[in-house]
C-alpha cells in the first residue's frame, strides 16, 4: 500500500530485544533519517557510503562520551523490513548500556516507537498484507509447535493467498455486471447468471470451511481448558500428576483433600492443554471451605472447553455412571469419560461401554492414551497440515459478513433482481474480503491492531 497515514515520515527507535540483562540488546532504527541518526552516534564509518545488508563494527558516542562497542547492521531501503532505511545496533545487554544508546539516538533527532509500529510502517510500504501482519504478532505469542506452523504459514502468504483468489474471481464479475450497468438501454447481458451462481456457491464453500476452521485455529493460538470433575477421593489430584508426569497436588486417601482447583499447563502434539483439577463434587458437604470448592468446581465445569469426567471404577455401577453423563449432556458439556483404578481387581472386572477409558493413574496405565484421546477430541478430525486455518477473531468475524453478503448474491439471483442490486452485494464481500488483507482500512482500526504489538516489532 502506499498510502502514508499522519505523521509517518519521521524515524523511530525502539529496543528490540526483551528488556532486561542478556549478553546483547538490539536496538532498531527505521526512517528517512535512521542512517543520519546512526552516523550522529556511529563516527566509525559513514552509513551512508557502506552497501545495503552490511555488519560495521565501532564504537557508539555521545558528547565526546564512549558508550559502548557495538555491531552495526545495515539494510538500506527498499529492501527492508520496513521498507524503509533500517539500522539495527548490537550493543552489550546492559540495561544502562541500551538506555544510554536509546537515550543518544533520540538526542540525534529519533522518536521513540509505539508498540507495532516497525511492522505497521512494513505493511503500509506493501511489504505485508494485513493477514501477514497479524501473523507476525502471533508467531512472536507462539507458545507450541501448531501455533509455530500457522503462523508462519499465515506469514508466508497462505491466508492472504486463499483470499486473494476469492477475491479476484468476484472482482471479475463484478466488472461484468458493472460493465451491464453502462449499456443497460441496449439491454444486454455480460455476466452469464448460472455461472455467476455456481461461483458464488463454490465461494461460500470454501467461506464456510474457513469459518468452521477457527474452531481449530482458535484452539491453536489460546488452547483447551480441561477441568477434571468427578467424585471425591476418584483421583483426581492423581490423574493431574500423571498427566504433567510431575507431583504438583497433593494426592491423600481422604476425601475432598482439594479444596481449591489448581491450574497447570501441558503441551501435547503442539496443542496447549490448561488442565484444572478441581475439587470433588458430591450432593452436599458440611464443610464451608470445601462447599465453596464444589460451587467452583461446578462452574469450571460449566466454562471448560473439555471435561475429563473422572470416576472410581471400583465404586461405581454403569448406572451411576450413566446418570452422570446424562448431567453433562444435559448441560452441552464436551467430555470425556475416564475410569480410574482399574489396577484394582474389582475396577478390571466392571465393563462401562466403549466410549468410557480405563486407566490406572496411580501406575500410569492407560495415560498416553488419555493424552491421545484429549487431542482427537479437540480437533475432531481436523489436521494441523498446510490447510489454511483462521485464528482471528477479526478475520472469523469478517468472513461471517462475506458469508451473508454471498448469501444475499446467491438469494438475489434466484429472484432475478437487477444487476445493479446484485453488483451492490457483490461490492459488499469484496468490501469485507479486503477489510481482513488490509484493502480497506482506516487509522483507528490500524492503531487498535498494531498497538498490541509490543514495542520494537
Amino acid at each position: 500500500m502506499n498510502n502514508k497515514l499522519s505523521g509517518w515520515d519521521d524515524t523511530i527507535v525502539a529496543l528490540a530485544t526483551p528488556p532486561g540483562v542478556g549478553a546483547i540488546g538490539v536496538l532498531r532504527l527505521s526512517g528517512s533519517k535512521a542512517i543520519d541518526v546512526a552516523n550522529a552516534i556511529f563516527p566509525s564509518k559513514n552509513l551512508h557510503l557502506q552497501p545495503s545488508h552490511t555488519i560495521h563494527v565501532g564504537s557508539i558516542k555521545w558528547e565526546g562520551e564512549v558508550l559502548d562497542e557495538v555491531v552495526v547492521s545495515l539494510f538500506k531501503n527498499p529492501r527492508s523490513y520496513t521498507g524503509e532505511d533500517v539500522v539495527e545496533i548490537s550493543c552489550h545487554g546492559s540495561p544502562f548500556v541500551q538506555q544510554r544508546v536509546l537515550d543518544a539516538c533520540m538526542a540525534a533527532g529519533a522518536r521513540l516507537a509505539k508498540p507495532g509500529e516497525f511492522t505497521q510502517r512494513a505493511f503500509l510500504a506493501g511489504k505485508l498484507d494485513l493477514t501477514q501482519a497479524e501473523a507476525v504478532a502471533d508467531l512472536i505469542a507462539a507458545q507450541t509447535g501448531a501455533a509455530q506452523k500457522t503462523a508462519l504459514h499465515n506469514i508466508r502468504g497462505g491466508f492472504s493467498t486463499v483470499l486473494a483468489a476469492l477475491r479476484e474471481q468476484l472482482i471479475r464479475f463484478s466488472a461484468l455486471i458493472e460493465l451491464e450497468l453502462d449499456f443497460s438501454q441496449e439491454d444486454v447481458e455480460f455476466a452469464d447468471r448460472t455461472d455467476l451462481k455456481n461461483l458464488v456457491r463454490q465461494i461460500l464453500d470454501q467461506t464456510n470451511e474457513l469459518l468452521q476452521s477457527f474452531r481449530l485455529g482458535n484452539v491453536i493460538r489460546n488452547g483447551v481448558s480441561v477441568a477434571i470433575i468427578g467424585k471425591p477421593n476418584a483421583g483426581k489430584s492423581t490423574l493431574l500428576n500423571a498427566l504433567l508426569n510431575e507431583e504438583r497436588a497433593i494426592v491423600s486417601d481422604i476425601p475432598g483433600t482439594t479444596r481449591d482447583t489448581i491450574e497447570e499447563v501441558l503441551n501435547i502434539d503442539g496443542i496447549l492443554f490448561r488442565l484444572i483439577d478441581t475439587a470433588g463434587i458430591r450432593s452436599h458437604s458440611a464443610d464451608a471451605i470445601e462447599a465453596v470448592g464444589i460451587k467452583r468446581s461446578l462452574q469450571k465445569r460449566r466454562e471448560a472447553d473439555l471435561v475429563l469426567y473422572l470416576f472410581d471404577a471400583t465404586d461405581t455401577t454403569p448406572d451411576n455412571l450413566l446418570e452422570a453423563t446424562h448431567e453433562l449432556e444435559r448441560e452441552g458439556i464436551r467430555h470425556l469419560l475416564v475410569g480410574n483404578k482399574v489396577d484394582q481387581e474389582t475396577g478390571g472386572n466392571l465393563k462401562f461401554g466403549q466410549n468410557t477409558l480405563m486407566i490406572a493413574a496411580k501406575t500410569g496405565m492407560g495415560i498416553d492414551t488419555l493424552r491421545q484421546r484429549m487431542v482427537a477430541a479437540v480437533l475432531e478430525n481436523a489436521s494441523l497440515g498446510e490447510n489454511v486455518v483462521v485464528t482471528n477473531a477479526r478475520h472469523f468475524h469478517a468472513l461471517q459478513q462475506v458469508q451473508q453478503s454471498l448469501q444475499d448474491v446467491l438469494s438475489g439471483l434466484d429472484a432475478n433482481i437487477p444487476g445493479d442490486l446484485l453488483a451492490l452485494d457483490i461490492r459488499r464481500s469484496l468490501h469485507y474480503l479486503g477489510e481482513i488483507t488490509g484493502e480497506v482500512t482506516n487509522e483507528d482500526q490500524l492503531d487498535f491492531i498494531f498497538s498490541k504489538f509490543c514495542i520494537g516489532k
